[in-house]
């Protein structure tokens, strides 16, 4: 029964196998609700300073921006977003693929890519590219931080501003249902008229600027930015926890199949064992 003995002993650890996907699934369905929550709460807040961006754009249009000025420089930026963990199906592969696809179209046109990473994924992969690496943001937790990733993202701002980069995108995860989440590459900077103006009111704003209109501005885009970037990585948060209870489901009902079929395989060589003893008894017994 050396090979009943072996089975078992497989048998044994994919059921240990089990208990730990189903116990992850779980923790990652309760991190996944509050993942969505938190997504949720901050579209709002993310919308409405699309509108006042896109308005205050509008009203004073004698002044521009660095962030909307197009730079004839040689260098790409990308923000890339992933997870710091892995086990989430293939959440990280998609958005680094789809990152990658746009890195060499540029790379085409001679646009040298820089990148911040937000994740330890993506800043392995970016390394393991020779892509150079200006800043980089790891082990956020559950919670995204606006804190954490102000600094890596403005050594990229700073770069743009002082023209060494002629285009900024931003990849990420968005977040569409628990089943479905699609890899998303798009342009930060520079901020074109049309991409401000979809989300402008039809209404025309007179505003008053204090202390000026250059300072309102300037701030106003700042945070503009920074909002994008939050959502971005809020969002990735909810598909990664989505993604992970969805594989970890997956691998928990795979573990299950394995082991009916090794239980299987166990009692018909178990029951051959059996037959081939009741054998040689009955042999041995009509012998004598």
């Amino acid at each position: 029964m050396a090979a009943g003995k072996e089975i078992r002993g497989k048998i044994k650890s994919v059921e240990n196998t089990k208990k730990i996907t189903k116990a992850m699934e779980m923790v990652a369905a309760s991190k996944m609700r509050k993942a969505q929550e938190r997504m949720r709460a901050a579209r709002p807040y993310s919308e409405k300073i699309r509108n006042i961006a896109a308005n205050l754009s509008k009203a004073n249009p004698e002044y521009v921006h660095p962030f909307m000025q197009v730079n004839q420089a040689n260098g790409a930026g990308y923000i890339v977003v992933t997870t710091d963990k892995g086990l989430c199906g293939g959440l990280n592969t998609n958005v680094l693929r789809s990152m990658h696809h746009k890195m060499r179209e540029l790379q085409g046109q001679g646009l040298q890519p820089q990148a911040v990473a937000i994740g330890n994924k993506g800043l392995g992969f970016l390394n393991r590219s020779g892509v150079k690496v200006l800043a980089q943001a790891v082990q956020l937790g559950d919670t995204p931080h606006l804190e954490k990733l102000i600094g890596p993202v403005k050594a990229l701002l700073d770069a743009y501003v002082a023209g060494e980069i002629r285009v900024i995108y931003l990849c990420f995860t968005r977040f569409i249902n628990t089943m479905k989440q699609e890899p998303v590459v798009e342009q930060l900077l520079p901020l074109s008229a049309e991409s401000l103006n979809k989300h402008a009111t039809r209404a025309t704003w007179d505003y008053i600027y204090e202390p000026d209109a250059n300072v309102v501005i300037d701030d106003l885009l700042l945070r503009y930015v920074e909002a994008l970037v939050y959502q971005a990585v809020a969002e990735s948060m909810a598909s990664e926890q989505s993604a992970r209870m969805v594989a970890m489901k997956s691998a928990t009902d795979n573990a299950g199949s394995v082991i009916n079929e090794l239980k299987l395989v166990y009692n018909k060589t178990r029951q051959a064992a059996i037959t081939k003893e009741l054998s040689e008894i009955v042999a041995g017994a009509a012998a004598v």
